[in-house]
């Protein structure tokens, strides 16, 4: 999985902000002026992400001011915002593909380049019936998956509990399965053969890189999702591997990387006997290797 970019932070549904009091009469002639008029909530929100250092103060102000009940946990929601926890962790979810996925305390945040990944699984396999989104953190790809194929058997699995928790709330409304356990073993075996798309949406970090990581996804982000062994590429050759027992034909498997890890993904799926491609979007700088079991 990727690390935390500011692309992957929810985009502002345009709520209604505060805004500061004003009077529609006017002073007595010779009076003293009126007192300037208090910065509104918003206004104190945005100084304070500001200050810490937050790009999109602004918008991330809107949202938790939407997200919030009352001004007084507005301002907790900032404060904790500003002391570093991820936004989408802050307000309790993310936008995904057009959905907005509930996102708890210490799981992996979905990332806007994953986006990529989804549409060139619907592009691969548009009629497909069995899907699996495995490394699943909070379910975010699988419900994507399964809102735009209508129908399908959804399954996720992740090594994390708190992760599998979180995904069962995201993939309830699609009937979704989820699961805890190590990659193909959480699986029922009746998928054996069976899956048209297998989503991976695996750690690809090197461990030497986790500690340059931001801070909030190093800090408030299972290291399970984010380290992928030596040279970030041990969970993808383990996927590889196994994927072409799991597939159906015609199946496919699809798994994020980074450019330069990109050409030894390829290898690795070819090694186990699937058919290849890379897919890149240079806007989202997103990298997703495709591999397809033809018979």
């Amino acid at each position: 999985m990727p690390p935390r970019s500011p692309a992957s932070s929810p985009s502002p549904s345009s709520p209604s902000s505060p805004s500061s009091r004003s009077s529609s009469g006017s002073s007595p002639a010779g009076s003293p002026p009126s007192p300037a008029c208090p910065p509104s909530s918003r206004d104190v929100l945005v100084g304070v992400l500001r200050a810490a250092g937050c790009v999109f103060a602004e918008d991330e102000a809107e949202l938790i001011l939407t997200a919030a009940r009352t001004p007084d946990e507005a301002t907790a929601m900032a404060a904790r915002r500003a002391a570093g926890l991820p936004l989408e962790h802050v307000v309790g979810w993310a936008e995904f593909h057009g959905l907005r996925i509930t996102v708890e305390p210490g799981v992996f945040v979905p990332r806007r380049r994953t986006e990529f990944l989804v549409d060139q699984a619907l592009a691969a396999v548009p009629h497909a019936g069995v899907v699996v989104d495995l490394c699943c953190g909070s379910g975010a790809v699988g419900a994507a998956l399964a809102a735009s194929l209508g129908p399908v058997a959804l399954h996720a699995a992740d090594i994390d509990a708190a992760a599998v928790s979180c995904a069962r709330r995201n993939i309830a409304e699609h009937a979704g399965h989820a699961y805890v356990g190590d990659l193909f073993a959480a699986l029922p075996g009746q998928l054996r053969g069976r899956i048209d798309i297998l989503a991976a949406n695996v750690p690809y970090v090197p461990t030497g890189e986790v500690p340059l990581l931001p801070a909030e996804a190093r800090d408030h982000e299972p290291l399970t999702a984010l380290d992928g062994g030596g040279d970030g590429l041990d969970v993808l050759r383990r996927v590889a591997a196994e994927a072409p027992l799991w597939l159906a034909p015609g199946g496919c498997v699809l798994v994020e990387t980074s450019e330069r890890q990109a050409p030894a993904a390829v290898e690795a799926f070819t090694r186990s006997g699937l058919t290849v491609r890379l897919a890149e979007d240079e806007e989202l700088y997103a990298h997703v290797v495709v591999g397809t079991r033809v018979r």
